[in-house]
């Protein structure tokens, strides 16, 4: 009977992770700071924008708002206005080019053990209608631009670091970047941080999409 018990607990244990987990998220995910909209500031007139897949962020920035040093060897072609940033697992990105190539081992490694990560940086000729508009300030897009720029790994030289013909399409790159993925540390919690650090609206913590996009409808 002890060990069915002891059994019974850590199964317990087991399910009450993801529970807690989840609740805590949600929590913090309503929690917004920065709560200073972009109309209390008159000399917002720029626009940058959100994007999601449905579970993943990308910030996207168009390229006349974007400092040289950012655009420092990124691949960019002629027809180009805007660049998407997003940040995340290495083995993630490389292994899982559709939801649908998702195994648990995949997901397993990148929630829980320590591994790179990479930026992947996709190319857009022109505004989609699903992303969504976001106004800043001069020195709010400074800060940003100097959040993604400090999220990519430059080697000796000081030159970002490109994984050849690893992109899904002709039109997205892979660079290395720094940082850990893990459970507290996400793709999303990133673009988050991007905005707090930025004194964009922003949630407290969230490793949700909704988390950062929910402040900005």
């Amino acid at each position: 009977m002890k060990f069915i018990k002891k059994v019974l607990k850590f199964l317990g244990f087991i399910i009450a992770i993801p529970i807690v987990y989840t609740l805590v998220s949600l929590l913090l995910s309503a929690i917004t700071v920065n709560d200073d909209t972009p109309q209390d500031h008159p000399e917002n007139k720029q626009a940058i924008y959100l994007s999601t897949n449905g579970v993943h962020l990308d910030i996207i920035l168009p390229l006349e708002l974007m400092d040289e040093s950012l655009l420092q060897d990124l691949v960019i072609e002629n027809q180009e206005k805007y660049l998407a940033f997003g940040w995340g697992d290495e083995g993630f990105y490389l292994n899982t080019p559709t939801w649908g190539d998702l195994t648990f081992k995949t997901a397993f490694k990148a929630m829980f053990l320590k591994s790179t990560t990479l930026m992947h940086v996709t190319r857009h000729s022109q505004k989609r209608a699903s992303w969504t508009s976001i106004t800043i300030s001069n020195e709010e897009l400074n800060k940003l631009n100097a959040f993604i720029l400090q999220s990519f790994y430059l080697d000796s030289e000081g030159r970002k670091v490109e994984l050849p013909n690893t992109g899904y399409h002709n039109y997205d790159h892979f660079y290395k970047a720094l940082g850990s993925y893990s459970s507290i540390k996400t793709c999303n919690s990133w673009a988050n941080s991007g905005f707090k650090k930025s004194g964009l609206k922003a949630a407290f913590w969230t490793p949700f999409d909704f988390g950062l996009l929910n402040k900005h409808e």
